[in-house]
């Protein structure tokens, strides 16, 4: 490390300069000073790898968490997929869940309301499933008009996401096509 006086650091930031640049127009190394910050931001954290939720790709990520609060997520160094790289969205993914403005309860607003109520998991659950029934039942097809067995419905259609994993898609089908929903589509495949 080169040695500076007060007095050449201050012709360097007047120089219309920031400290960092100044430091490093006097040629020295910034490197050590940030591999030691991001040392320390995670030092005590667990490492769980996961998989971006954004897209087909699949991009691998770790996520750092200390007593179970999420303090950072970054791309993963050791996959081939993205070898540590994140596209904005991926990079964003930190954001997504330290957000205050993210919702963290269901909200239903009823048919005609100007405003939102708080349901528990459970009462939306249901409705869902009330719901679906409902119009599976009133759109049921099973057979068409030359007598042709099909037992369908064309009300509901069913849109899985890239990032699910196989066991997911391969569970998602067996229940939609239980239900006769024919419409199934993935992202990944879009």
């Amino acid at each position: 490390m080169q040695n500076i006086s007060r007095r050449d650091f201050g012709r360097l930031l007047a120089g219309g300069g920031s400290a960092a640049s100044a430091l490093v127009g006097a040629g020295m190394s910034l490197a050590p000073s940030a591999a030691r910050a991001q040392q320390l931001r995670i030092r005590d954290a667990k490492t769980t790898p996961s998989i971006c939720p954004f897209c087909a790709v699949g991009c691998a990520t770790l996520i750092h968490s200390v007593d179970g609060k999420i303090v950072n997520i970054e791309g993963d160094v050791r996959s081939p997929v993205n070898e540590g790289t994140l596209c904005p969205k991926g990079a964003a993914t930190f954001q997504l869940h330290v957000n205050p403005n993210r919702p963290t309860q269901v909200l239903h607003r009823s048919p005609g309301a100007a405003d939102w109520e708080v349901w528990d998991l459970e009462r939306a659950m249901a409705r869902v499933a009330e719901l679906t029934r409902k119009t599976r039942d009133e759109t049921f097809i099973e057979r068409l008009a030359d007598g042709k067995q099909v037992n369908c419905t064309t009300s509901i259609f069913s849109l899985g996401g890239a990032t699910l994993d196989n066991e997911w898609n391969h569970i998602q089908q067996k229940l939609m096509r239980g239900l006769g929903i024919v419409p199934i589509e993935n992202q990944a495949r879009i």
